[in-house]
């Protein structure tokens, strides 16, 4: 490794973290303001606040769109190399523009590295203790709001609620069917169904059962019973971030177990997952799309080149939200709604390459 692409490879390395230091900082200081009257009403501790709060919201926040924060940093000291004759000193001592482009793509690995590790392992084990503590210390008790609730529990039994209240754990208009070959051989309406914490186990309230076989059938009523089933309240009572809190291994079982379930939670999981892969791979595009636009030299310096990066940066976050819109409330594939903006600017990036001095 030379002394270029050491010198490069400080400056990228350097800048990116003051940035991250620097927006973390102002962060922070926001954060408190925004929620220092919750601590206050809820009575946290301050170690609490600090060990378990904010020791955790720091690399979640960091880590939440580190690269676009490697974007501008990669944007911000390339264009002051360009507009300090630089690159063109570089260029013209016979270095080519591929060459001059390893050092950045060295970095970009070691970050995109970096970025992988703390998506998959790291920061979920982090989310656990902050999300615990927001729970605890500033958000209000979580309510069910869905509606017209459809959960498969083994390959022939089916379970439905038309709705959940999660203060008391209890689901209405409950019904179980049992299905084999295509033929339906039991099935139990009741008015409601109560999580019993204590028998582990759920209680049935004015239910009425049909057992069917063949063209016999048996009817049977009653005002309670107990029964066992492969749901918990914890399937009903978590909010949507709680899939931050799974690591790579957790999240792909959750997945496989809310397909089985036919549950539309599968879809914000899939977007989780892959998103979690595509962040990281987003830095190399941003990194070669940063390097091709400011390392040209232009009238108006670096001023041009950062806004031109923020202008970048915006609609790749906006593509990023409506194909992630797409895939939520439509039947968009979930992997290609989170790939589509790095499908689309890894184009633009190879365009800006060709376009870029050399």
């Amino acid at each position: 490794m030379g002394i270029l692409d050491r010198y490069i490879i400080k400056k990228f390395l350097g800048t990116f973290f003051f940035s991250i230091a620097l927006i973390i900082s102002i962060a922070v200081v926001f954060d408190i303001t925004e929620k220092l009257d919750d601590f206050i009403e809820k009575e946290a501790p301050l170690r609490a606040i600090i060990f378990d709060y904010y020791l955790n919201f720091i690399p979640y926040f960091a880590n939440l769109f580190s690269f676009l924060f490697v974007f501008i940093s990669v944007i911000f000291f390339t264009s002051k190399m360009a507009s300090n004759t630089e690159i063109i000193a570089i260029l013209s001592s016979g270095v080519s523009f591929k060459r001059f482009l390893l050092p950045y793509f060295i970095s970009a690995t070691v970050l995109a590295s970096m970025s992988f590790y703390l998506n998959n392992f790291l920061i979920p084990d982090a989310n656990k203790v902050r999300l615990t503590f927001e729970e605890q210390y500033i958000r209000n008790p979580f309510t069910n709001t869905e509606q017209n609730i459809h959960i498969q529990l083994d390959d022939s039994s089916y379970a439905y609620f038309e709705s959940y209240n999660s203060f008391s754990d209890i689901g209405y208009k409950f019904s179980l069917e049992t299905i084999k070959n295509g033929e339906l051989n039991y099935k139990l309406i009741s008015d409601f169904a109560r999580w019993d914490s204590v028998k582990t186990a759920w209680s049935i309230f004015n239910y009425y059962e049909r057992y069917i076989d063949g063209t016999s059938e048996i009817i049977k009523e009653g005002r309670s019973k107990d029964t066992t089933l492969n749901i918990t309240p914890d399937d009903f009572n978590k909010r949507s971030n709680a899939v931050e809190m799974l690591d790579y291994y957790e999240l792909n079982d959750a997945i496989a177990k809310e397909k089985f379930r036919g549950s539309h939670k599968a879809v914000y999981y899939e977007l989780e997952k892959y998103g979690r892969i595509a962040s990281p791979f987003a830095t190399f595009i941003l990194t070669l799309i940063g390097v091709s636009i400011a390392s040209r030299k232009v009238r108006g310096g670096i001023g041009v080149h950062i806004g031109v990066g923020l202008a970048i940066s915006f609609t790749y976050i906006l593509f990023m939200q409506i194909s992630e819109t797409f895939a939520t409330n439509g039947n968009f594939s979930p992997i290609l709604a989170i790939w589509i903006p790095n499908i689309l600017y890894g184009i633009l990036a190879v365009y800006l390459l060709f376009k870029s001095p050399k």
